[in-house]
């Protein structure tokens, strides 16, 4: 087992668990096996007198980190470059979560229906050649059902075909450092003979979902249990299973054939902490969900976000400010900050590192940026604050001096 930054130890320290959460294949099935499941929450609580070696799997290989500070807690194979299945959907959902977020795509935008899009197998909401729905509709079919078909339409309207389209998939994946990721098609479906398979790695993937778990659209898509499509004639049914049994799950996505095995990429929320884990390679349905709601429980339960300040408070230092009402401001927090560490350790340091100038000019304006607060702990990615003026400050107004001096 291979942990990024050292040892098992020293990465995880006493990273224990036996977790008995029985999360069933199919949530149809879930009233059956529901004498035998075990809630998270109940297996959180046995987190603590685990043992690292019952993360084993199974899987091919697996990572989790914490988005926020990037920090990895587990990871197995890591690097290896491995099929990705519809997996390679990820990359589309943050193409197209860019695009709306820089205003060139709506959700309202009414998305065409090629011939070779409504020709695509596999999974597929059954589009036909010249239908339209909205980018909204289309997405949600992408994200919940994992369609073949709208994944196609989507890129074809975004990139003007599917080859164009690749090639922005493959420029994003470099921009996230995503460097064990090729990617050969907009739908991960197995290749034809000739063509070649869309790779990943377990921390490429987690790199993509850290992108990913920024746009809050992306979210609200991936959390969806069930939804209507085609007017109610057809039902979107969410093929992570977490989402309809796992405290907190709100995404993100599922691959599989039978070469890739099961692979889910997973995502929890438990206050102001969220964890990613990726389990690729599973041999058997069900078992990449067991295999992902345990790394996510042991996070949960043996690290925690220790808050430095809240959104608001009176940062720890002050500027001057140049020909003002007030001679200095003291500037405020513009968000939440904390630091990912394991729970109980006392011994972890963090230090706040203010970068603001020396002097502002008046006027100033209530939340205005002044300068920013990069929250560090050691071998973690600094948390960077914006720090916003807590009220205005006029224009010093001139004395009488002041006035006779600026008159002659």
């Amino acid at each position: 087992m291979n942990i990024l930054g050292g040892s098992a130890l020293r990465q995880f320290g006493a990273f224990a668990f036996v977790c008995a959460i029985a999360l069933v294949a199919s949530p149809a099935h879930a009233a059956r096996h529901h004498k035998s499941a075990i809630s998270a929450e109940a297996s959180e609580e046995s987190a603590e007198a685990a043992s690292t070696d019952t993360l084993k799997g199974p899987y091919q290989e697996a990572c989790v980190i914490e988005p926020n500070s990037g920090t990895v807690v587990f990871a197995k194979n890591e690097h290896q470059p491995w099929p990705t299945a519809s997996l390679a959907k990820m990359m589309l959902m943050e193409i197209v979560a860019e695009k709306i977020d820089d205003g060139s795509l709506k959700l309202t935008d009414q998305i065409p229906t090629s011939d070779k899009a409504a020709k695509m197998g596999g999974s597929q909401v059954y589009l036909k050649p010249g239908e339209n729905f909205s980018l909204d509709d289309m997405m949600k079919a992408i994200v919940v059902h994992s369609a073949n078909d709208a994944s196609v339409a989507v890129a074809e309207y975004i990139g003007g075909s599917t080859e164009a389209f690749v090639l922005m998939m493959n420029a994003t994946a470099e921009k996230l450092g995503m460097k064990d990721t090729h990617y050969y098609s907009v739908h991960g479906l197995p290749p034809a003979p000739g063509q070649q398979a869309d790779v990943a790695s377990a921390y490429d993937q987690a790199l993509l979902a850290r992108a990913l778990v920024k746009h809050p659209q992306i979210l609200q898509w991936s959390a969806i249990t069930t939804a209507p499509f085609r007017a109610g004639t057809f039902e979107l049914r969410n093929t992570n299973h977490l989402v309809f049994n796992y405290s907190g799950c709100d995404g993100l996505k599922t691959g599989f054939y039978y070469k890739a095995g099961f692979n889910v990429v997973a995502t929890a929320h438990r206050g102001a902490m969220r964890l990613i884990a990726v389990a690729l390679g599973s041999p058997r349905k069900g078992e990449n969900f067991r295999s992902a709601s345990e790394m996510l429980s042991v996070g949960f339960a043996q690290y925690e976000m220790k808050a430095v300040a809240k959104k608001g408070s009176a940062a720890s230092i002050s500027v001057a400010v140049n020909d003002g009402a007030a001679s200095k401001v003291v500037p405020i927090w513009g968000d939440d900050a904390a630091v990912f560490m394991k729970r109980g350790d006392n011994k972890a340091a963090y230090k706040v590192n203010y970068e603001v100038p020396a002097t502002i000019a008046a006027p100033v304006r209530a939340g205005q940026k002044i300068g920013k607060a990069e929250v560090m702990v050691d071998g973690q990615s600094p948390t960077t604050i914006a720090l916003l003026a807590p009220s205005d400050i006029a224009e010093k107004k001139p004395g009488l001096v002041d006035r006779l001096l600026r008159k002659f």
